[in-house]
């Protein structure tokens, strides 16, 4: 079977056709033994250390096993099956367990000392330096330092958040696509648009029912919560989805990730504390810009500080509203996006429906495509003969001068297996090979709602902006300049300003400039007529400031949760965290019941922990560095030709608040943020 094995063999482009889950165990086998082969080999070398006889042959078998094991990863996400489930819960065990072998090997780890501290150094590149610095740093993280019985503890302890991060991962998809609800008198959704009862009765069709099918996918969820009128139905729906995979609501303790949130937490701490740190917020700012975790708390408490009043009068203003014109005495948290909506629609004669016949998905697509050959001068091409896993997967290709630079996939729309949200991923990282140049793939994935009855896909105006976000990343990705891999693209980027290019490109989705190329109706191809632009310019800034204070919420409660860690507090710790956080900068309801916590993915099973601050760390330099197109012109040359030479070209190879001064002159400032945001009054 070795020899058949699709990803044992060189492909430009993944096999996904020819893979089953009985490979993945044995190509990853085959290849972490040749990756051993390589450090013993590296580590025995007693020659003179240069970049030829240290990183590039890690680098190569580095990128051998990211090769493989990138589909297998993509693809769970994208297409759940238990048999692949299982196969991927064990492949992650033991590339965690290799990658801490490989990063506390004294002998290679010599190496990468003799290399920074040899003859060759001052030969090497910016981007090598960086390379070798890095990997310096990560071996320290992985405990490199440590006596050798604490090593074996420290590996125990990744293998373990590994499993543990994936459980919380699996449980979470399990409980949002384990429960539905089906109504079969139309009264009861009343107040939903068309659209969203196309897809309610699509959702019953493919489950073989008769009537509309409300699932907790957000396609599902959202239009239910925002437009339903029946406020005992937008209850059930709202106390399904916030107890996910907790021990409330309907599926209570069937897939209950409280007990992993736990243990998750524990775990941290305890090898944030061998390593010498405090806790694991302290250990997790070695990546990133912020230098301290007063200066990250410092930070949030400043956004709280200007954001909290403007919030509250905004939530008067909805209570009002809702008492003196819906019939509302006591906001519930279920009557929040309902209520908010009409309120919008009252003052702005806006809804997110009225939108989204002008932004159909090819005409988003085209004009997201136009934008990025205004900038940077990039074609982007559709291509039509690929290896695919699903009929709604295109493929793109980036060309500059006609030459081909990347590919990316793009996997739209939400269906049954595939994990909520939006994510880019690399498919391939840009690097020097000894066949020449390799260029960058991405994996662009979203959860959009799927075409229905023949009709084209429809957008919301949030979802133009989640694609523009995940095409930032992938913009990142794949216009890199840099040819070493591990600092190439996203790689080596400090966590805190990785969010720059994603929500820089969102900026565009706000601009008339833009919006004229990025708009046309379904049906006559018009753009965005010029009232109902202006309309939706006045709501940009609706809620802006309680938006804002939920996505504060959501920082404090991760970051104080990592910086106050006490272990085996338990989850009833987890949950008096996000109490007190709540106290402080919560100004609307939550429901009893609500576990929001238990399927926060972000900090549990993905790459956020004590990093949620990151998004708003990044959107101060995201909101900056846009307000040099303000003042030089959207489509300016000059600062369009900047931002691809200093940030998106420069991937990781030097440090972000270097890059980020070369760009913009100075370093960022946070008064762009607040005017985007329409935040105008001052601290409490």
């Amino acid at each position: 079977m070795t020899a058949a094995n699709p990803l044992l063999t060189a492909h430009e482009l993944p096999p996904f056709s020819l893979l089953e889950a009985e490979h993945v165990l044995p190509a990853l086998d085959t290849l972490l033994a040749r990756y051993n082969a390589v450090v013993e080999a590296v580590a025995a070398d007693a020659g003179t250390a240069t970049w030829d006889s240290v990183m590039a042959p890690l680098e190569q078998v580095e990128d051998e096993v990211a090769q493989a094991f990138s589909p297998v990863s993509h693809l769970a996400g994208v297409r759940d099956r238990p048999e692949w489930r299982e196969v991927y819960r064990q492949a992650v065990e033991r590339l965690t367990e290799h990658e801490t072998e490989v990063a506390q090997h004294a002998g290679l780890h010599a190496r990468y000392q003799a290399l920074r501290n040899g003859r060759h150094w001052a030969a090497l590149t910016p981007a090598e330096q960086t390379a070798v610095d890095n990997v310096l740093r990560d071996g320290r993280l992985a405990g490199i330092d440590l006596p050798a019985d604490q090593q074996a503890r420290f590996r125990t302890l990744m293998s373990e958040l590994a499993s543990l991060s994936n459980r919380f991962s699996e449980q979470l998809l399990d409980a949002t696509q384990g429960w539905t609800l089906l109504i079969e008198d139309r009264n009861r959704l009343d107040g939903l648009p068309e659209s969203a009862l196309d897809t309610l009765a699509a959702n019953a069709e493919v489950a073989g029912k008769t009537g509309w099918l409300i699932n907790l996918e957000f396609p599902s969820y959202l239009p239910v919560m925002t437009y339903a009128n029946d406020r005992a139905l937008r209850r059930e729906v709202h106390a399904a989805f916030n107890t996910r995979a907790s021990d409330q609501g309907p599926q209570a303790g069937r897939w209950d990730n409280s007990p992993l949130m736990a243990d998750i937490m524990d775990r941290r701490h305890e090898a944030a504390r061998m390593l010498g740190y405090a806790h694991y917020a302290e250990e997790a700012l070695e990546t990133r810009m912020a230098s301290s975790v007063d200066e990250v708390l410092g930070f949030l408490h400043q956004l709280a500080d200007r954001a909290l009043p403007q919030a509250r009068e905004e939530f008067a203003e909805l209570e009002d509203f809702a008492r003196s014109e819906l019939g509302l005495d006591q906001l519930e948290s279920w009557d929040l996006p309902w209520a908010s909506e009409q309120l919008k629609q009252a003052r702005y004669a806006l809804s997110d429906e009225q939108l989204k016949p002008w932004f159909p998905v090819d005409r988003v697509l085209s004009g997201l495509f136009e934008l990025v050959r205004r900038l940077y001068h990039i074609d982007v091409v559709e291509r039509q003969d690929f290896d695919t896993y699903h009929p709604d997967v295109r493929l793109f290709e980036l060309q500059d001068q006609g030459q081909p630079v990347a590919l990316f996939y793009l996997d739209p729309y939400a269906r049954q297996g595939k994990r909520g949200g939006a994510w880019m991923d690399d498919c391939r990282i840009r690097r020097r090979t000894e066949r020449g140049l390799q260029l960058p793939v991405a994996y662009l994935t979203c959860n959009f709602t799927a075409p229905v009855g023949g009709r084209p896909g429809l957008l919301t105006h949030d979802e133009v902006t989640t694609l523009f976000h995940e095409f930032g990343h992938g913009l990142h990705h794949m216009l890199t300049q840099v040819e070493v891999g591990s600092v190439s693209g996203i790689n080596g980027v400090a966590w805190d300003a990785v969010e720059l290019p994603s929500q820089f490109m969102e900026n565009f989705c706000w601009e008339p400039e833009a919006l004229a190329f990025i708009s046309g109706h379904v049906d006559t191809g018009e753009p965005l007529p010029q009232g109902l632009l202006e309309r939706m310019l006045r709501a940009r800034n609706f809620q802006s400031a309680l938006q804002m204070m939920r996505q504060l919420e959501f920082s404090l409660f991760d970051f104080e949760l990592h910086a106050n860690w006490q272990p085996g507090a338990g989850v009833e710790a987890i949950r008096e965290s996000l109490r007190q956080v709540r106290e402080r900068v919560c100004v609307v309801p939550v429901a009893p019941y609500a576990r929001f916590e238990n399927s926060f993915g972000h900090i549990f099973s993905g790459g956020y922990a004590a990093g949620y601050y990151s998004y708003k760390w990044a959107e101060v330099l995201s909101a900056d560095a846009f307000a040099r197109f303000e003042e030089e012109g959207i489509f300016a040359a000059a600062p369009a030709q900047d931002f691809r030479d200093c940030i998106l070209a420069q991937g990781g190879a030097r440090p972000a608040a270097e890059l980020y001064r070369a760009f913009r002159g100075r370093d960022p400032q946070i008064d762009a943020l607040l005017r985007h945001s329409g935040i105008t009054t001052r601290a409490a």
